[in-house]
């Protein structure tokens, strides 16, 4: 099953730094763990925003909702999650 998912993150100002890279460090590490396995497919950022659209291809919705759960800065993100399916004229 292919998702779009829109992942919009909004960290505190007020955070550490050290604490934020930290975070960005363990989250880079499971994202690249995930495309690695072939279950986050692509993943592109939107110029100018805190902000990613990527591509997951998983087997059901509870393993999407699992895998983006235990996203280091899953507390932080905004998602909007789209199911997609092949289009017609795709060749």
């Amino acid at each position: 099953m292919l998702f779009k998912v829109e992942m919009t993150v909004n960290m505190p100002a007020d955070m550490p730094a050290e604490v934020a890279a930290e975070i960005k460090q363990r989250e880079k590490d499971y994202s690249q763990t995930l495309q690695r396995s072939g279950k986050w497919r692509h993943i592109w950022r939107v110029v100018g925003e805190y902000k990613n659209i990527s591509i997951f291809d998983v087997d059901s919705n509870d393993e999407l909702h699992t895998l983006l759960s235990e996203l280091p800065l899953f507390s932080y993100m905004t998602m909007h999650i789209t199911p997609l399916c092949k289009h017609p004229s795709a060749i």
